[in-house]
């Protein structure tokens, strides 16, 4: 008789350095053409994790950006609409060690030409100001910004419910204020605070692509995340799944890679554990519940029954809830001493 033992044999993964030469290369040439803006914005968004972590670019890696990094001047003229996406790629490409001194150039003619006189809002002020004074040029020079940001990042109301927008707003105004870490954002308990709110709700809701960003503004304002928080991003970092192919859709989750292996660089975690190859990919997500919608009906239909009281309303929940949920929610109160504040918002009870 004959025993057949199989090996499963995981697939090889190269050397760090290697695997980010691969991504580089499939973002700049294999899933959208340089003049996209959807190009921009997923290019931009992966320089920026390279430069703000320090992970290890090779200088021959960034040669798949030195036709971009040539003509960005002449882009910037024509899309100046652009000019957040393509200083950003600019800046960052010369600071991880692209030779020359274009992105001086462009910070100097967006100033001549006012066009962060154009933003109407004050995160996309503080970004401009952020992009801008890495080449020692303020094009906002307003001294009531800071404040401004910090006011609205302490209104923990706001991140007590639901609102995906608010929630990724408040995590990038702790990027601007703490130049992505390198700097205290002076930010108020009240900002802290709400970080953790919006980390509750993102949990509940099962959205790593947010917890990720939560978690990184926590990280570089000084705050500790719930271990039960980033013990599930690293599980859902391992989890994803990539496909490559000629005709493999790009509507993915490739955003939400991003900020996962983004969050395990700023956490010290092994980045980007995936076989990467230079051909067209997509990246895909577990399938996961959405619990928070459970959650938010079954409160909605209590009406008058409803409380803001924690350790009452558990109870009385429960059986409106699936066991998974319940599981879930428990989980949450048990690993964050500022769930009974965030409940008592969450719940808008007595509210006219």
């Amino acid at each position: 008789m004959t025993n057949v033992v199989t090996l499963t044999v995981p697939s090889r993964i190269e050397p760090l350095e290697a695997r980010i030469a691969a991504l580089l290369g499939l973002f700049a040439r294999e899933r959208r053409i340089g003049d996209d803006v959807f190009w921009l914005k997923e290019n931009a968004e992966l320089l920026n994790i390279l430069e703000c972590t320090g992970l290890p670019v090779a200088p021959e890696a960034l040669a798949v950006h030195a036709g971009f990094y040539a003509d960005a001047m002449d882009r910037l003229r024509f899309f100046p609409q652009y000019y957040r996406f393509l200083l950003s790629l600019a800046l960052d490409l010369e600071d991880l060690g692209m030779p020359g001194q274009e992105a001086g150039r462009m910070v100097a003619f967006a100033e001549s030409e006012g066009l962060a006189e154009a933003e109407l809002s004050d995160l996309q002020r503080a970004e401009a100001r952020r992009l801008m004074t890495r080449r020692g040029v303020d094009p906002v020079r307003d001294a009531g910004l800071d404040d401004r940001l910090r006011a609205f990042a302490s209104r923990t109301k706001t991140f007590a419910l639901p609102n995906k927008k608010a929630a990724y707003e408040l995590t990038h105004i702790v990027y601007y204020l703490s130049e992505y870490g390198r700097r205290d954002p002076g930010l108020p308990e009240a900002a802290l605070q709400s970080m953790h709110f919006a980390g509750l709700t993102a949990f509940l809701d099962q959205n790593a692509d947010l917890l990720a960003e939560i978690c990184i503004a926590m990280l570089y304002a000084g705050e500790t995340p719930p271990p039960v928080w980033t013990a599930w991003l690293g599980q859902e970092t391992r989890a994803f799944g990539v496909e490559t192919g000629e005709g493999v859709a790009l509507n993915d989750a490739y955003h939400e890679f991003f900020v996962c292996n983004w969050h395990a660089a700023v956490a010290g975690d092994d980045v980007f554990r995936k076989p990467i190859s230079a051909a067209r990919t997509r990246f895909d997500r577990a399938q996961r519940p959405a619990p928070l919608r459970e959650i938010s009906q079954a409160m909605l239909a209590m009406e008058q029954d409803r409380s803001g009281d924690w350790d009452r309303m558990k109870h009385t929940m429960a059986p409106q809830l699936s066991e998974t949920t319940r599981d879930l929610l428990s989980i949450a109160a048990e690993s964050s001493s500022h769930f009974g504040a965030f409940f008592e918002g969450f719940a808008r009870a007595g509210r006219s």
